[in-house]
């Protein structure tokens, strides 16, 4: 049939088809799977409609969807569940996480919802809790929250008073789920040679742990000249695709292979009922940012750690 083919995956199509009755009826969704047989659309409920390829009367792909007002502090708390720590532990609705001193996100306590404490009282668990492990307390608060200014007026200040914000970005999934420009191997498990491009030196003890937490997390690769120049991570939390620890070798930088590794991840996490996608990146870094907005990312919010010294 004309107007759609395999190069549509992942895209929204609208496909007109009769039913076995013989009347026709349209059906509006992401093109999940094509062959000579049949196609699948996946309507926005997740739905998914298998099509007889001779009932189809006539198909094309049309734009994707409006970029829809996002639920910031649900947003908030799917960021932690996409990459979990190695330790965590709940205070109230507060979670705290500790994973050997590697990264912010993972050895921080994530204050959404209520400690069920007074601050204070939560305060001196949170304080415990960190110093028990030999970390400093950290704070991932999201600028503009009440949270962020209840830290403050307790004595709470910048951790890392020099660095940027830190902006978390959203999209709807067909803004970026086109068709790569290189091939894009998605695995469930990573290899030696993907944290190798992930990573500049060696990696660090709680990386595997973190990086593997996910309930269902994807690890894409591209490789050229005979070894993996480009890495990037996905996982799943509901509907959300996360994103992060998308890397290329310095020697193969703009060429546009951190487009094709989101790229790739955003058609794994289609037919997995993926609708949005996620991810983060600092303030500062304006290339990665130019790659991001340039796939149809906006920003959702943005957030600094705190500590109390």
């Amino acid at each position: 049939m004309s107007g759609v083919s395999p190069r549509d995956i992942g895209h929204r199509v609208v496909v007109r088809h009769r039913l076995d009755g013989g009347q026709a009826t349209d059906v509006i969704g992401v093109l999940q799977s094509y062959d000579a047989e049949s196609l699948v659309v996946r309507h926005a409920d997740s739905t998914p409609y298998l099509i007889r390829q001779t009932a189809v009367v006539a198909a094309k792909p049309i734009p994707p969807m409006p970029l829809r007002q996002v639920d910031v502090e649900q947003l908030f708390l799917t960021t932690a569940l996409g990459r979990p720590a190695v330790e965590t532990r709940y205070v109230g609705e507060w979670l705290l996480r500790a994973s050997g001193g590697w990264t912010g996100r993972a050895n921080s306590v994530l204050p959404a919802g209520d400690p069920g404490l007074p601050f204070s009282d939560a305060e001196k668990q949170v304080e415990a809790f960190y110093q028990e492990r030999g970390l400093p307390p950290l704070a991932l608060t999201r600028l503009g929250s009440p949270e962020v200014d209840e830290f403050r007026g307790h004595g709470w200040t910048d951790a890392r008073p020099q660095e940027a914000d830190t902006l978390v970005l959203h999209t709807t999934l067909d803004h970026v789920n086109g068709v790569p420009a290189y091939e894009v191997l998605v695995s469930d498990q990573p290899d030696a040679e993907w944290y190798e491009a992930a990573f500049e030196g060696p990696v660090p003890a709680a990386a595997p742990t973190v990086m593997e937490g996910a309930p269902r997390a994807a690890f894409a690769s591209i490789e050229l000249d005979g070894r993996v120049v480009a890495v990037g991570r996905g996982s799943m939390t509901g509907h959300w695709l996360g994103v992060d620890a998308v890397r290329v070798a310095p020697a193969y930088r703009r060429r546009g292979l951190a487009t094709a590794v989101l790229q790739g991840l955003a058609r794994w996490a289609g037919p997995l009922g993926g609708r949005r996608t996620y991810l983060e990146v600092e303030e500062e870094n304006a290339g990665a940012l130019a790659t991001y907005t340039g796939l149809g990312y906006v920003e959702a919010y943005r957030y600094r750690y705190l500590t109390k010294r």
